[in-house]
């Protein structure tokens, strides 16, 4: 640091170098430390603003050049987005599944790409839509959870890390945010799913499932789904869900992660590879085909009878 100093500091302290007003404000220790902001947040935490097109109309400029505001067949970018989260509530808490692959339009990206957000030990955000925007704005939501926790000695409940959230995202509707997030978490009322997207819809609910692959775990889930499930049978049922989607979603796939919220907290259960799952069910469910149908056959053969 010190050498960046001496950079913008005139070694007679006499003469005024031009442009030294550009500067002088480096010079203060604060913008040196922790009081310096984070990104484009201020001192205190706030957000002092995002870049948007610099066009007149944002929202206008991209319904013309993408094919993420609008269905315009001629759009140059195309923006295709591709993941499969849920989560939903029983009696043990909730469940959180999702899968880990990142999709650039038919491009795999990545996949190992962590979809939850662990927000505080009681609250988790998933990530579906843009990444970065995903990201951004939920680890924002997570340092203002921990200043309402220092201001008023207590947690925050999720309601209310929901509704920060989707204040928020509202500011930038029609500017190209692509978020389709859900705050779960356990408080004073019980556990609690919300679900967030980037025009700041914000809906309550038991059962969700967000991205490309969810109508194949929508399946899945109304098919299994009910309120008394045991842990292990609500953990396996986002298992399944999960894995139906990555087979039969391009978009999803490579590995499941499941967490867990209960009343003291989060746990993660597992990271599982959703296609050795996929055949560990198929052998099973051929293995109980096989059965089902070696047990009439049985049944209908004659009996022997000693003379």
């Amino acid at each position: 640091m010190n050498s960046v100093l001496t950079q913008i500091q005139p070694s007679n302290p006499h003469s005024r170098l031009e442009g030294e007003d550009e500067f002088e404000q480096y010079t203060d220790s604060a913008s040196w430390g922790s009081m310096a902001g984070f990104g484009n947040l201020n001192r205190t935490g706030g957000v002092m603003g995002m870049d948007v097109p610099r066009v007149s109309n944002p929202s206008a400029f991209l319904d013309m050049h993408t094919d993420n505001m609008s269905a315009n067949p001629d759009a140059k970018i195309k923006i295709a987005h591709g993941t499969t989260t849920l989560a939903f509530r029983f009696k043990g808490g909730i469940i959180v599944a999702v899968d880990s692959r990142a999709t650039a339009g038919s491009y795999i990206a990545s996949g190992t790409v962590k979809k939850v957000i662990e927000i505080n030990k009681f609250l988790l955000g998933t990530m579906a839509g843009g990444a970065a925007d995903c990201q951004y704005w939920e680890t924002y939501l997570g340092m203002q959870c921990r200043l309402y926790e220092l201001r008023n000695k207590e947690r925050i409940s999720v309601a209310a890390a929901s509704k920060i959230l989707s204040n928020i995202v509202y500011q930038y509707k029609g500017m190209g945010l692509s978020m389709g997030t859900m705050v779960c978490g356990w408080d004073k009322t019980g556990p609690c799913i919300f679900y967030v997207d980037d025009d700041g819809q914000r809906l309550k609910g038991d059962l969700f499932s967000v991205g490309s692959g969810s109508t194949f775990a929508y399946g899945v889930l109304d098919q299994g789904y009910k309120w008394d499930l045991t842990d292990e049978e609500a953990q396996e049922l986002g298992r399944r869900s999960i894995v139906a989607a990555g087979h039969r979603d391009a978009y999803s796939g490579n590995t499941c992660n499941l967490f867990h919220v209960k009343q003291e907290g989060w746990d993660f259960i597992g990271n599982y590879d959703i296609n050795e799952l996929w055949y560990e069910y198929e052998n099973k469910k051929k293995a109980d085909r096989e059965s089902a149908t070696a047990a009439p056959a049985a049944a209908a053969s004659p009996i022997a009878v000693d003379q």
